[in-house]
């Protein structure tokens, strides 16, 4: 289960944030790229005769990778050229009789992610947050926890960033939202259960032991690595940090209450997953019998693997993508995701699928006018 983990505590990075993605190793993903958005809701920036006037939409741009398994072309992380970031993880649902919270909603969780990140830059991050939960915006939609706000300084203090919401679909109203963040020298975590700030020691027996460790180390590389290269290759090995059992042929169900224990996963499942995950790689040798290309390679030319006939839910279950973004104080972005698999589940070298993008936010230091 995925986890991604925060901090303001870096002396040369507003934000640092570190994300696994825990997924089916098959499931059709793409690489992170530029794409464009038009916002469904433009947001209201004036009046004429006393009358709101909503500006037209304009196109946002976006990066992040992107789901290919299901319609909505949705992700797990993302952010815009404005400063737009959002970040989700699944909240592992253990009552699959209880209706207002479905394990597998009709709509998708990523969809959840592109509603910010598409949503008009004009918007406020309070005004996203009342109308996703007061308007409907999070029914139908399976068990989510959603990080996401906009990048830039605090109006009138130079030392902190705008803080960043946690939606889910267990608060029941905006009162009930955690805000995180907005301080200096703060590390927060979040896996597929009900997020706990780092104050709530009376519910840390509550807290997973992944994100407990996560925290711990996120707090030593923070504290001891400068360098933008060393930083990164300390944050990467805290992302592959595995203390899954060595027994990686159980089946999902036995393997998923371990899940909580380790912040990296190796690819396992049973028999049948086995199984797939054997024939995807066959079907990848015959599709690619005159290309003598590295997984690496693969993972550029294929947009997605064969049809599967089980859906998303193919083969083994584990840790897909790893991302590292650092934001400096000057507004700067530097993105990093690495597969760690190709499409036709080939284990991918460490560094040979990273991909990098740099970028300076839109409005970092500038006082917009927001629509609340």
């Amino acid at each position: 289960m995925c986890i991604v983990l925060l901090t303001t505590s870096h002396p040369k990075y507003a934000l640092v944030v570190i994300d696994n993605r825990d997924e089916y190793i098959l499931r059709p993903t793409s690489r992170p790229h530029w794409w464009k958005a038009t916002p469904e809701t433009p947001a209201v920036n004036g009046s004429v005769n006393g009358v709101a006037k909503a500006a037209p939409p304009a196109e946002v741009e976006v990066l992040s990778s992107r789901d290919l398994q299901r319609a909505e072309r949705g992700t797990w992380l993302g952010i815009t050229k404005g400063g737009n970031f959002a970040v989700l993880t699944n909240y592992r649902e253990t009552d699959t009789h209880d209706v207002a919270h479905p394990v597998h909603g009709k709509r998708s969780r990523g969809g959840m992610v592109t509603a910010w990140l598409g949503a008009d830059p004009a918007e406020s991050t309070e005004r996203f947050v009342t109308r996703m939960l007061e308007d409907g915006g999070v029914k139908g939609v399976g068990g989510f926890s959603l990080i996401c706000g906009k990048l830039r300084k605090a109006k009138g203090d130079s030392n902190n960033i705008e803080p960043l919401a946690i939606i889910s679909n267990r608060c029941d109203h905006v009162g009930q939202v955690p805000w995180i963040c907005g301080e200096r020298s703060s590390i927060y975590g979040l896996s597929n259960a009900t997020y706990l700030h780092p104050e709530q020691e009376d519910k840390e027996e509550e807290l997973w032991p992944k994100i407990r460790e996560g925290r711990e180390a996120m707090l030593r590389a923070v504290t001891e690595k400068i360098d933008e290269k060393e930083l990164q290759e300390a944050l990467f090995e805290i992302l592959d940090t595995d203390r899954f059992p060595s027994d990686h042929t159980m089946d999902l169900e036995e393997g998923i209450p371990l899940l909580k224990d380790s912040i990296f996963i190796p690819a396992f499942g049973g028999k049948s997953h086995q199984e797939e995950m054997a024939e995807a790689r066959l079907r990848g040798q015959v599709k690619h019998k005159d290309r003598d290309s590295p997984a690496a390679e693969v993972l550029t030319i294929v947009a997605r693997p064969d049809d599967q006939p089980n859906g998303f839910q193919t083969g083994l279950y584990g840790t897909q993508r790893q991302t590292i973004i650092l934001v400096d104080w000057d507004g700067n972005v530097t993105y990093t995701e690495r597969a760690l698999w190709d499409p036709h589940g080939n284990p991918i070298p460490r560094g040979s699928g990273d991909e990098t993008f740099r970028f300076k936010i839109e409005g970092w230091e500038k006082e917009e006018e927001l629509c609340n």
